[in-house]
């Protein structure tokens, strides 16, 4: 079960949820996958009889750098991964969430109520393949800026009818005389 919904309170629903942009998990791969490729390649056409241990070939340096950047590769791999796996962004019926990290968890929340502004921020890529961060700042808190998600323009709709359905609430019951808490 996820945090957003370990967390949710009495009455409260998720309205929405953040995934990250398949771009993210396709870039993630290429840094596996590219370095991976060339290495097996390098080393299926490389002769068999080639003595690799000669420090004086340059074959011998070429597959150690290519190695390296396998290397490389797979730990750059599973820290976006671990991200993409351990990171939820969502928008409840009373609270903006973001939950990530995998040994430790650090969350950001921000009541509806609380929320001054969201800035949407997307590149010209993002603008092409619909991805983007999120800046939501809040009164009293600093601001949460999002990792890059898949729609992010559908999100903030998400964030802004939230709002105003809490606003409207809130003011239902000034108008009957009624609590928040009744």
């Amino acid at each position: 079960m996820s945090y957003i919904d370990k967390s949710l309170g009495d009455g409260e629903t998720v309205i929405a949820r953040a995934q990250f942009h398949w771009l993210y998990s396709l870039w993630a791969w290429c840094q596996l996958l590219i370095p991976a490729a060339l290495t097996v390649t390098l080393l299926s056409w490389a002769s068999p009889q080639a003595n690799f241990l000669d420090t004086g070939n340059p074959l011998t340096w070429t597959i150690a750098l290519l190695v390296l950047w396998l290397l490389l590769g797979t730990i750059a791999f599973l820290r976006m991964m671990v991200r993409k796996w351990t990171t939820e962004v969502g928008v409840t019926s009373h609270r903006f969430v973001e939950k990530y990290g995998a040994l430790s968890m650090r969350t950001n929340e921000i009541a509806l109520p609380n929320i001054e502004g969201v800035k949407l921020n997307q590149s010209l890529m993002g603008r092409i393949f619909g991805y983007g961060t999120l800046r939501i700042e809040g009164t009293g808190v600093d601001a949460v800026t999002t990792p890059e998600i898949a729609d992010p323009v559908n999100f903030v709709r998400a964030i802004q009818t939230a709002r105003e359905h809490v606003a409207k609430r809130f003011e239902q019951q000034r108008q009957t005389g009624a609590g928040p808490g009744a």
